[in-house]
């Protein structure tokens, strides 16, 4: 970790690295950068990591003389989209984030709170992140450089919330992810941080399973399944002492358009059967915070419209609906094979998507002879009877 260089913030470094945020580092670097040879790392250093905050975090990116950490504490970092809607999620008087990182849900937990602590073990992340707290006129955010869980032994008083980013320690590569395998473990430490707050928020990829993180923790009240344009971005696990009522699942698909939200528990989703059909007038394909939950039953019982099988997450209805993902106004039906395709459809030229099917959309494009892109929707899935389909098809 590059640590904290003040001579950075110096208006004409600040100037150069303004004028040369698109350029090719390997270049500039080649090409020499007009100030003392031993900040020329540093300013690389910025270029590439302010570069990469311009859509993810484009009120750190829009801010003057704002100090920039290296690339990968940004990309560990939520964005601003995700970091806005967790923030919506608590009130009260005060948070401990015990992994503060840039310090990003800090910024706009300080929105919600009178008194918001930053706590992280990186000494000059820690640093940079205080540095940075006036140019983004905050000033109810204190810092501890130090360990989160003992700064909360330390404070020893009672806050309102406990935020919890906990990282994937490097040794557990390839296996199963679990968050005792996380730093700091949350399972271990539960009993002690429900000393402290009745309610805990936890952050995970979505790479984590959620029956499996569900087994770990104890008092789950609420699990956020967030995407941002239809890309899973994180689960939030909301955590609530001595709750022991059913757990309800939210999802959120944030767009430029609208966003999309659909709740359900988890035992309704255990209690509803789906009701199958062949495809009729419109097809629906569910969003990814959706597909991430698991809620393939649930979306077809409180939707009221028919699922095509039990393994193709594709679901019809003879009446249009609103509904949490793609609609689709189907054309033609046609049993899968190269014959029916060429004398009913005939498309040069399709988006394509497979659902529960056995050959994969580069194959399919190059059997049919299909360029991508265009108007027209392809569904190549398997529905009642396992029976390979062809569904052809406009988008509404």
């Amino acid at each position: 970790m590059t640590n904290f260089n003040k001579a950075i913030l110096d208006p004409k470094i600040q100037e150069f690295i303004n004028q040369n945020i698109n350029s090719d580092l390997a270049n500039l670097a080649l090409k020499g950068i007009p100030f003392d040879n031993n900040l020329k790392q540093d300013i690389i250093t910025q270029i590439e990591s302010k570069k990469k905050c311009e859509k993810k975090l484009p009120t750190w990116f829009n801010t003057p003389n704002i100090y920039f950490p290296p690339k990968l504490n940004i990309e560990q970092t939520s964005s601003e989209v995700t970091a806005q809607y967790k923030s919506n999620l608590i009130s009260g008087k005060s948070i401990i984030d015990i992994t503060g990182g840039f310090g990003v849900d800090c910024y706009y937990f300080s929105k919600k709170v009178d008194t918001v602590i930053h706590c992280d073990l990186n000494v000059s992340l820690s640093e940079i992140v205080e540095k940075n707290k006036s140019k983004l006129k905050v000033n109810n955010i204190t810092f501890h450089a130090n360990d989160g869980l003992e700064v909360l032994k330390t404070i020893g008083k009672k806050v309102d919330w406990i935020y919890i980013d906990p990282s994937r320690r490097n040794d557990i590569k390839g296996k199963v992810f679990l968050l005792k395998d996380c730093l700091p473990n949350v399972p271990e430490n539960l009993d002690m941080l429900f000393q402290y707050s009745k309610n805990i928020m936890i952050k995970t990829s979505p790479i984590l399973d959620i029956t499996s993180g569900i087994s770990e923790l104890q008092n789950v009240k609420h699990i956020h399944c967030v995407a941002v344009n239809n890309e899973v971005k994180e689960l939030l696990w909301i955590l609530e002492k001595d709750f022991s009522n059913e757990i309800e699942i939210k999802t959120i698909n944030i767009t430029n358009k609208d966003t999309q939200r659909f709740n359900f528990t988890l035992k309704n989703e255990l209690e509803t059967t789906p009701t199958y059909s062949q495809p009729l007038n419109y097809l629906y394909e569910p969003n990814t915070a959706i597909l991430k939950s698991g809620a393939f039953n649930s979306i077809a019982g409180i939707k009221n419209i028919y699922k095509l099988h039990k393994h193709s997450h594709l679901y019809t209805s003879n009446d249009l609906i609103q509904f949490p993902g793609r609609r689709f106004k189907i054309i033609k039906t046609i049993a899968y094979n190269k014959k029916s395709y060429k004398k009913e459809i005939n498309l040069n030229q399709a988006n394509i998507t497979t659902r529960n099917f056995s050959e994969t959309v580069a194959q399919i494009r190059n059997k049919f002879k299909i360029k991508d892109g265009g108007k027209n929707y392809l569904f190549f899935t398997t529905i009642l009877e396992n029976s390979k389909t062809i569904i052809s098809s406009v988008k509404i």
